[in-house]
């Protein structure tokens, strides 16, 4: 595993993209809802696994900014809606 030193939160471990602190939220499933979107067809537009898109709603993954921005696009909201950070 590898730690950044000079994050603001030390404490945060990274691996690769995922965290294992939360600090990151986000409101993919409300948004999907209100596009009649299962998880499966959200997949398919942007190109992911059913399990992606899983595993970033339950915040167990943080998306690339890549995927993020394709996220926003296929349900025509800016990212910022999508994805908050969380402050302490």
């Amino acid at each position: 595993m590898l730690v950044l030193p000079g994050i603001i939160r030390p404490s945060i471990i990274w691996t690769g993209i995922r965290m294992e602190e939360k600090l990151l939220s986000n409101t993919l499933k409300v948004q999907r809802a209100k596009k009649d979107l299962t998880q499966e067809q959200l997949a398919q537009k942007v190109g992911v696994t059913r399990k992606t898109i899983n595993t970033v709603e339950n915040g167990k993954y943080v998306p690339s900014t890549y995927l993020a921005l394709k996220l926003a696009k296929v349900l025509d909201i800016p990212v910022e809606e999508l994805f908050q950070i969380l402050e302490d």
